[in-house]
């Protein structure tokens, strides 16, 4: 949907694990987001910032509107090009990648901060899994004064969404992501509190997704899939966007839009 007169849009902080899954998660509230006049920012967990990617992730950040990359440079689990020297996510001390993420909710101060889904987006990468865990522990931690003290001044965001697919929504995409061998994991369609209809906002997002042009030239990668796709089939695949307004255990706020 556009951005309605009748509702202010939140600020968001996104932290994803790689380059482009900014982009195929929430490139479509990024850009509503965006256009409604809304702050948004990007925090992605691996790669580092002189890595093949970066150029590509900034391209697609400056697409979305929503600044330049904010990389945390560790390595990627299936990838050691990533960052060469640097560990791997899935190894770092947890309380030093958590830290770093608090350093960036503390410096940005959005109203709302979205990130992977416990399942870790369908193909369960480890990075998108430990990224949910590392954002979670920063969420709570970043109110907190006496946690993470050198990281700036406590700010505690007043919402945290969780990008994930239900089941229901996997749709097409179960049988394209199996055809070049990679596992599908969806949620319950129950724990889903929030479908965003980004169709307003599907070009944009799919520039978005093929600024990433080093993935969208191969055959597995999902912008590689996306991109083989007739534009019309393409647009429906990614026009909407589901979420998990995370608390104790999914909480209710507005079904079609993330809120405070």
């Amino acid at each position: 949907m556009t951005a309605s007169e009748n509702l202010v849009y939140p600020s968001l902080l996104a932290v994803f694990a790689h380059p482009d899954d900014e982009s195929l998660l929430a490139g479509g509230v990024l850009a509503q987001h965006h256009a409604a006049g809304a702050r948004t920012a990007v925090v992605t967990a691996t790669w580092a910032s002189d890595s093949q990617r970066a150029p590509e992730l900034a391209d697609a950040l400056a697409v979305l509107g929503a600044g330049a990359p904010r990389l945390l440079g560790y390595n990627n689990a299936h990838n050691p090009e990533a960052a060469p020297g640097r560990p791997r996510l899935v190894d770092a001390p947890l309380d030093e990648a958590v830290g770093h993420v608090v350093a960036h909710i503390r410096g940005f101060r959005p109203d709302n901060v979205v990130t992977h889904d416990a399942l870790g987006r369908l193909t369960g990468h480890p990075d998108h899994v430990r990224t949910h865990q590392i954002t979670l522990l920063a969420v709570e931690a970043a109110g907190l004064a006496h946690l993470h003290p050198d990281a700036g001044s406590p700010w505690q965001p007043l919402a945290l969404y969780a990008a994930t697919h239900p089941v229901s929504g996997v749709g097409r995409l179960r049988a394209l992501l199996e055809g070049v061998g990679k596992s599908v994991l969806a949620v319950p369609d129950a724990y889903v509190t929030t479908t965003v209809g980004v169709m307003p906002f599907a070009e944009t997002k799919w520039c978005a997704i093929s600024s990433h042009a080093g993935e969208a030239v191969r055959e597995r990668p999902l912008p590689g899939i996306l991109a083989r796709l007739p534009e019309a089939d393409r647009l429906r695949t990614i026009r909407t966007e589901h979420f998990t307004r995370l608390g104790t255990g999914p909480v209710q706020g507005d079904p079609a839009n993330l809120t405070t």
